[in-house]
């Protein structure tokens, strides 16, 4: 692997407040990531937004306008995580599929093609840009677009299971499945647009948790311990 797509979910960057922002997760990230872009990879990263806010949980806001709140909610995140990642010494650049005046640069892939070779982090954020679209499906869309190696999906789960875990007792966690299976079980990993659009362009995907230490570290290195989505 040399250049690695990194999905944090809202809820993972809240850590154990479930809303806004716990700094001591974000900059353990933050090392993380150092780390592994001082070991020469690429990271692009994806933030979701239900740290702050979930579209379609509000049945009284128009489905569209409900999705542009949460698009701006991903741009607050990539704008905090960004400054974390500064402050232990990255160089960072936040890239979105519309204009947000100073706060960001729009989205092209020769942007994003620069700002790797110059060792930046590069955040996506703002999702597809457009509504009906979850964070996963802009995820799966900007890996295939930059020509990622992988997207690892940093979870507070500790990778796939074929039920709820915390609903279920004895639901199996997966060691490695195929993005087939996921699709024909519904496995939910992301959503099913997501997955074919990983399935149609044979986009990897590894799951994990991000509340184990050193887990994005272990991802990369070989002491990986969650679910390999294979394609």
């Amino acid at each position: 692997m040399r250049r690695i797509l990194l999905k944090l979910s809202g809820e993972a960057l809240a850590g154990d407040k479930h809303t806004g922002f716990d700094e001591d997760t974000v900059r353990g990230v933050a090392l993380q990531v150092k780390e592994l872009v001082d070991a020469g990879y690429e990271i692009g990263i994806v933030t979701g937004g239900g740290n702050f806010w979930r579209g379609r949980s509000s049945e009284r806001i128009d489905r569209t306008k409900a999705d542009q709140i949460g698009m701006l909610a991903t741009v607050m995140n990539c704008i905090y995580v960004s400054e974390i990642f500064r402050s232990v010494g990255m160089r960072t650049s936040i890239l979105t599929p519309f204009e947000c005046g100073s706060f960001t640069k729009l989205f092209s892939k020769d942007r994003a093609n620069k700002y790797f070779a110059k060792g930046m982090v590069v955040f996506f954020a703002g999702g597809t840009g457009h509504p009906y679209f979850s964070t996963d499906t802009g995820v799966v869309l900007r890996a295939v677009e930059v020509e990622a190696d992988v997207i690892l999906l940093a979870k507070s789960v500790d990778g796939v299971y074929d039920a709820d875990p915390a609903k279920v007792a004895d639901a199996r966690k997966y060691d490695e499945v195929s993005i087939d299976e996921v699709i024909a079980k519904n496995l939910q990993v992301v959503d099913m647009t997501a997955s074919i659009l990983a399935r149609d362009n044979k986009m990897p995907m590894w799951v994990f948790g991000l509340n184990k230490e050193n887990s994005i570290v272990n991802a990369v290195k070989g002491n990986f311990s969650g679910t390999k989505v294979t394609v």
